[in-house]
């Protein structure tokens, strides 16, 4: 087993680039198979989600051949099959995306249920709901979901939807369940992510017709066909960027994140600049800087562009170490503070009642052991490592690779000292 090992107390300081948005490519690679033929993506990170969902697609039999380390070349006209039952499809959550490829394909499918980090019930029946309502009977059994479209033809049928919560992945699986849909779709009360609109981008850039991404409705009118022949950038990582802000906030150091887009950060520059933490932003990067004592603050998650759920553990790391009482309210995403009992094995003062954390600001946080309980608490871990004093160990790191690009290669280049080490290995 693999653990990161760090000597905490540095103050970061340097230039970060971020990486292609995870949550974008695990919705835009399976979109490929709604395409008779090849299609390249470029800025793809380099972590497990990606490759487990590569394996996937190379499973169902898409031609898949890597040109580079981030970009990679599909070709799905040989897929003749509408299932995807691999234990692989259970290790990641958004194999969901699969379902709503497989039905825009095939007017079929049956796939594995999705698995990925533990956060708590994250239940997919909104996905299941749209599309029934797009003429699809649905049965789940056995662990696996299985769909067939009621039309004799295989086709789908366009249908007015509303979702009753604002989910992302329903959101998206709708979308590609639609594109070559008879007649039009309407998607109400939408997810408005940045990776819902880069979805869009990419099935219009195959000829789909998506209009509204990025809004509360969504209307999609269907097209018989989408073409290959698409070259298609991925845009940097939202979260990623955001916990290499709070990193620097965290140890009071001067980082300037590049390849970013500033307006997906404003939730999260409006929150540090209340803390009293310096901001400077550019066309594509923003510098995080210290600028004295960090100020206590509440913080509430919502959908988009509200507060992000995925950065509730990586800002409450910086909470502990504001001057002051705060509070952080979870309203997106259940079970999502396992966390904190890992921060009070550092000192934190944390308590959580329900759906709310509440923290009361200490000096400093102390070295510990720590084990990561899911993907972005494991950054937020990581974070707390570096503002520590002394050794931290972080186990559990798989967590971590499923969403960040060799996150301790990026940190030593701004003065970190952190280390990828086996247990059987010394410390650094």
């Amino acid at each position: 087993m693999e653990k990161f090992v760090i000597e905490g107390g540095i103050p970061l300081h340097g230039d970060i680039y971020v990486s292609g948005s995870k949550n974008a490519a695990v919705g835009i690679l399976p979109a490929v198979l709604l395409s008779d033929s090849p299609c390249t993506i470029e800025n793809l990170p380099d972590i497990v989600d990606v490759r487990l969902m590569i394996e996937i697609l190379e499973k169902i039999g898409v031609d898949c051949v890597w040109i580079d380390p981030e970009t990679v070349r599909l070709d799905p006209a040989k897929v003749n099959s509408s299932s995807a039952l691999y234990d692989v499809v259970s290790k990641l959550r958004g194999s969901y995306y699969l379902m709503g490829a497989l039905l825009g394909r095939f007017g079929k499918m049956e796939v594995s249920l999705p698995g990925g980090c533990n956060l708590g019930a994250r239940p997919i029946d909104q996905h299941l709901k749209g599309f029934q309502a797009l003429g699809v009977d649905i049965n789940t059994q056995f662990g696996a979901v299985k769909g067939v479209a009621r039309d004799p033809d295989g086709k789908l049928t366009g249908a007015n939807i509303y979702l009753d919560i604002a989910s992302v992945g329903a959101t998206i699986n709708l979308m590609l369940a639609s594109v070559k849909a008879t007649g039009q779709t309407v998607i109400e009360n939408c997810a408005k992510e940045p990776h819902v609109v880069d979805v869009a981008n990419f099935l219009n850039a195959m000829g789909a017709n998506v209009r509204g991404a990025g809004t509360d409705i969504i209307k999609i009118t269907g097209v018989p066909s989408l073409h290959g022949g698409v070259s298609y950038s991925i845009i940097p990582d939202q979260i990623e960027a955001g916990t290499y802000m709070v990193a620097a906030a965290v140890t009071g150091g001067d980082v300037t994140v590049r390849n970013l887009i500033p307006r997906h950060q404003e939730s999260l520059t409006a929150k540090l600049e209340e803390m009293n933490v310096g901001v400077e932003e550019g066309e594509d990067w923003i510098r995080i800087y210290n600028k004295g004592e960090i100020q206590s603050a509440n913080v509430t998650t919502q959908v988009y562009p509200g507060f992000p759920t995925d950065m509730q553990p990586q800002i409450a790391v910086l909470l502990t170490l504001a001057s002051g009482a705060s509070q952080v309210t979870e309203s997106v995403t259940g079970f999502r503070f396992q966390y904190t009992e890992e921060l009070r094995r550092m000192g934190a003062d944390i308590m959580v009642n329900g759906k709310t954390a509440s923290i009361k600001g200490i000096e400093g946080l102390k070295g510990a052991q720590l084990r990561c309980p899911d993907l972005r608490a494991g950054a937020a871990l990581i974070i707390a490592g570096l503002a520590a004093e002394g050794l931290t160990e972080v186990q559990n790191i798989y967590c971590v690779d499923r969403g960040y690009v060799r996150i301790e290669e990026k940190l030593r280049k701004l003065g970190a000292h952190i280390a990828r080490i086996h247990d059987s290995e010394s410390q650094i």
